[in-house]
């Protein structure tokens, strides 16, 4: 049985052949989702992505979920406004949680960067077990996001 790190190397390196060439937002992001929930049982995997002044709903995999997140607000806001990943184990504990869904309850959180270190938008992952993500999953999906970088927001 594959270890959680060599999923992750196998994907990172598909999803890098992908994107190759492709300049199209929607369609690489779309892709992405669908890879990341294909390969991870989690709950919910997407995107947010800055749209004037807000984090606003993009393509994804899951359940019904919230369509504006204004920055600093909830898990995705505070990882866009801090530029930084964050790994909430139970999203009870995360002081202004936005409760897309009641079935959620850890996430992780990503942001994603264009080629100035300005953030453009999170990767956005939740799971219905408690504690699902660990620096594994931190260090992985960074590296993701960095292809999305390199790929389309350079």
């Amino acid at each position: 049985m594959e270890n959680k790190q060599q999923i992750y190397d196998e994907l990172t390196a598909q999803l890098d052949a992908l994107m190759e060439g492709e300049s199209e937002e929607m369609s690489v992001l779309a892709n992405v989702s669908a890879a990341l929930a294909e390969r991870f049982p989690w709950f919910w995997t997407g995107f947010y992505l800055e749209r004037e002044g807000e984090l606003r709903l993009g393509p994804f995999q899951g359940t019904v979920a919230c369509m504006h997140i204004a920055h600093g607000r909830g898990v995705c806001g505070t990882a866009f406004e801090r530029r930084q990943s964050i790994v909430v184990p139970d999203v009870e504990q995360f002081p202004g949680h936005i409760a897309c869904s009641s079935l959620s309850r850890s996430e992780i959180v990503v942001p994603i960067f264009n080629g100035k270190g300005e953030p453009v938008g999170v990767l956005d992952i939740d799971s219905t077990s408690l504690a699902a993500f660990d620096d594994v999953d931190r260090q992985n999906l960074e590296r993701i996001c960095q292809l999305l970088t390199r790929h389309l927001y350079h």
